[in-house]
Parts: C-alpha cells; sequence; structure tokens
C-alpha cells in the first residue's frame, strides 16, 4: 500500500536524515514543504529523494493544509511527521504488516509518541501514553485551523490504533528550546486570547469528533484551564503533572522538563495575556485586538 508523508521544516538539518531514514522504510513519497531555511535541510531532503516545497511560514495549519491541497499527494494513505521525530523500528514493521490489512470503514490510525528530553523519555506527568491521528485516507483528513495545538481531523469514517511508536527527540540546545517556547507563547496567546473575545470563528472540528484522546484534552483546556484565573492555573497545572500524575518520577531530567513545559511556560503564556490586554487600554473590539496582533506581534489574523 503506497504512504504519503509530509514535513514542515525550517533548519532541520541537526535532525532531518534521522527522520528520513526511517521514512524510507515504509514511505513511497515524501513532500517537504520548507519555510526557506538558511542551513542544509532542502539538501538533505533532496538527497532522501522527497519532493521540496518552499513556501513562506504564516503557522504550522496554515502551511501543512498547503501541503494537503497543493503538493499533489496521489498515494491513498498519507502520513504527518515533524523532522525531530523518527520512527522505531517495531512501528515501521506494523505498518508494512498491517496498513494492506485496514478495513474500508477505517480512515484514521492513531499512533503513540513518546517524548524524550534530554535524552530522557518522559513517562510520567501525563505524557505517555500520548496518541496522536498521524496515518489518514488521502482526501479524508485535513487539519484545524488555529495558532497552536492543531490536528488533524477526519470528515468520516473510523479509526483505529496501532500498538508501536514515534519518537520525539529533539537534539537542539536549552537555550533553543527556551527560545521556540517564547514564540509558542504567542500562539498560545491567541488561542486563548480568541477562548474570550471571539475575534475570529474557533475551529473546533476536534471537538465534534468522538472518543479521542486529544478531543478529552482540548475540552479540559478551553472549558476549564481557560476559565481559571491566569497565574493560578500554571501553578495548579505544574502540581497536577508533578504530584497527581507521578511526574517526580521521570528523576531530575523529568522535573527540569515538567518544570520549564508545564510550568514556566504556562506563566509565559499567561504574562502575554496580561501584557496584551493591557496593551489594548480598554479597547476590545475585533479591530483593536488584530491592529495590535499586527503592530506588536506581526500576527496577521
Amino acid at each position: 500500500m503506497e504512504l504519503a508523508v509530509v514535513i514542515l521544516t525550517y533548519n532541520e538539518s541537526l535532525h532531518l536524515a534521522r527522520c528520513l531514514r526511517s521514512l524510507k522504510q515504509i514511505a513511497t513519497a515524501i513532500y517537504v514543504v520548507d519555510a526557506f531555511s538558511t542551513d542544509d535541510t532542502a539538501a538533505i531532503a533532496e538527497s532522501y529523494g522527497a519532493k521540496v516545497f518552499q513556501r513562506k511560514w504564516v503557522n504550522y495549519a496554515d502551511q501543512f493544509q498547503w501541503a494537503l491541497d497543493h503538493a499533489g499527494i496521489t498515494a491513498p494513505w498519507v502520513m504527518r511527521m515533524d523532522a525531530d521525530e523518527y520512527l522505531e523500528p517495531g512501528l515501521v514493521r506494523e505498518i508494512n504488516e498491517r496498513l494492506d490489512t485496514i478495513p474500508e470503514d477505517i480512515t484514521g490510525i492513531y499512533i503513540r509518541r513518546k517524548v524524550l528530553f534530554k535524552g530522557k523519555w518522559i513517562r510520567y506527568g501525563g505524557f505517555y501514553p500520548h496518541t496522536l491521528l498521524r496515518i489518514w485516507r488521502n482526501g479524508i483528513g485535513s487539519i484545524e485551523q488555529r495558532w497552536m495545538d492543531e490536528h488533524i481531523v477526519l470528515s468520516g469514517g473510523h479509526t483505529l490504533r496501532f500498538d508501536e511508536h514515534i519518537v520525539d527527540d529533539n537534539l537542539n540546545s536549552i537555550h533553543w528550546w527556551v527560545n521556540k517556547h517564547n514564540n509558542y507563547a504567542i500562539r498560545e496567546m491567541v488561542d486563548l486570547l480568541n477562548i474570550r473575545y471571539g475575534f475570529w470563528q474557533t475551529d473546533d472540528r476536534l471537538l465534534r469528533a468522538r472518543g479521542s484522546q486529544a478531543r478529552r484534552k482540548r475540552f479540559l483546556k478551553e472549558r476549564v484551564y481557560a476559565a481559571l484565573s491566569p497565574g493560578a492555573r500554571a501553578s495548579m497545572y505544574f502540581l497536577f503533572r508533578y504530584v497527581l500524575r507521578c511526574g517526580f518520577l521521570d528523576g531530575y531530567k523529568g522535573f527540569l522538563f515538567h518544570f520549564m513545559q508545564g510550568y514556566w511556560y504556562r506563566l509565559l503564556v499567561d504574562v502575554n495575556v496580561q501584557e496584551f490586554q493591557q496593551k489594548l487600554k480598554g479597547g476590545e473590539s475585533k479591530e483593536d485586538i488584530m491592529a495590535l496582533l499586527k503592530q506588536d506581534y506581526n500576527i496577521h489574523i
């Protein structure tokens, strides 16, 4: 069975070869949409036979949907991968053995993901098992149009889950990680502001899907977490992850991850939200919000 893989990139020369080596064992076509990298990303992709497109970055959802619509994907199955991920050998075998046997009513496949931080598998704090819809029938799946935490949603059919794993193992420095989450915090701020002010129509297809782990997490984020007091909710979320969900069992590197990703990052989002609201100076119209996002954050809604 033919399987096409879509990867979005920007300066991913550190990871891309590792990702592509694992994908070459299962993919009949690989499509890389690059945002004009300044390193060897495009050359590495081409050396592995990937078809490379160059396109200006707006956000992940916009870039990925462009790939689905315009890359010329013809394979019956499509897979989503990030450049800093790779397939474990067991997942390579499972895809090769099972994809041809999937019943016609199955249109999507969930895959479990392991997250590594500085080489440490984060097994606790609610981070494992983490299942994501990563393979779907061509034409059935599209990506939510959101600034953060975007998922693939299906227009019909049923799903199943494979047993083996994708591994998320970013090899960049902690300096890079902090800068990345600074940028994520702005995108998360935009989504939280939209929950409060509703300045564009939220893509809520995931909340209307049935039974997925991502749906449950989205519900808790938008209906529970977003309603809590800024600042306090970051502390509550960290304690929930680190104490109640046993994040402390991940050891020292696990503490660093849970503290920085589960507390520092969430607090940074709240600080950005509060700062944005202060800049509005009482003006809460859609026009005021969009003008401020464009002027101070270079975000065009």
